[in-house]
């Protein structure tokens, strides 16, 4: 398991330089990444459990590391990067085709995609309700479980006929 921190530098430093990626949409993509990981090998690829805000999934260190960018696109040159964890090639190769298949989408697409009916952070906000808390920020919040985030992809993995991240 990875840093969710990691994962995000890794998305930054290969592809921020030639895109716009905004905080929103670096959550998202860091909590894509860690369904599908746990829908296709059954193991967590971070070591936060995301949770589910009024707005989103969100993974919180993500969230408070790179907040201070607002909407804007996350400028490599505007922060210093945490020492770089080396990630294994074949965690390199899955992350590189979470961006083949997700990096052209906006934030807000991504967002969209996370909120539909049955997901993860549908069930966990709308009937699950459980561990109830208030974060650091005082806004409501419940964790998402990652058996329900591996059951969730690992169905969508199956529909596609063991067809990775489609």
């Amino acid at each position: 398991m990875y840093n969710p921190i990691d994962i995000a530098n890794y998305f930054l430093k290969k592809y921020g330089e030639q895109n716009s990626i905004t905080p929103m949409k670096l959550v998202k993509l860091v909590y894509i990444s860690h369904g599908w990981h746990l829908g296709i090998t059954g193991n967590a690829l971070i070591d936060e459990n995301p949770e589910a805000w009024k707005y989103g999934p969100v993974i919180p260190t993500v969230y408070h590391h790179f907040k201070k960018f607002g909407g804007n696109a996350i400028k490599l040159n505007s922060f210093n990067p945490d020492p770089f964890t080396v990630i294994s090639k074949e965690i390199q190769s899955f992350l590189d085709k979470i961006w083949d298949v997700y990096g052209t989408f906006s934030a807000l697409q991504l967002s969209a995609k996370t909120h539909q009916i049955n997901t993860p952070w549908y069930i966990s906000w709308n009937k699950l309700q459980q561990i109830r808390r208030k974060n650091k920020l005082g806004v409501l919040s419940y964790q998402i479980s990652d058996n329900l985030i591996k059951d969730y992809y690992n169905q969508k993995f199956n529909i596609n006929k063991g067809k990775a991240i489609a």
